[in-house]
């Protein structure tokens, strides 16, 4: 049977290098953070654009107008 060395999971903080009094690290002892995950994935060469395109929003404005004049007409032949 082999025995394997494992780390303490918690070790003493009384020998443990690094820690100032009462727990606290010193200032550099730690590694900077990372900046950002922007460069983490691959590079994107296509972004389609944000929101309606130009052409179908004016073919559903037409429709729309076209609609509400269809029932103003109807409404003022019905009137007299």
């Amino acid at each position: 049977m082999t025995s394997s060395h494992t780390p303490d999971p918690d070790p003493d903080p009384e020998t443990t290098t690094g820690l100032e009094p009462g727990g606290g690290v010193p200032p550099g002892e730690t590694p900077p953070a990372e900046s950002s995950m922007s460069g983490a994935g691959p590079q994107e060469t296509h972004n389609p654009p944000k929101g309606w395109a130009k052409a179908p929003l004016t073919l559903i404005l037409v429709l729309t107008v076209l609609v509400a004049a269809f029932f103003l007409v109807y409404a003022l032949v019905l009137l007299l």
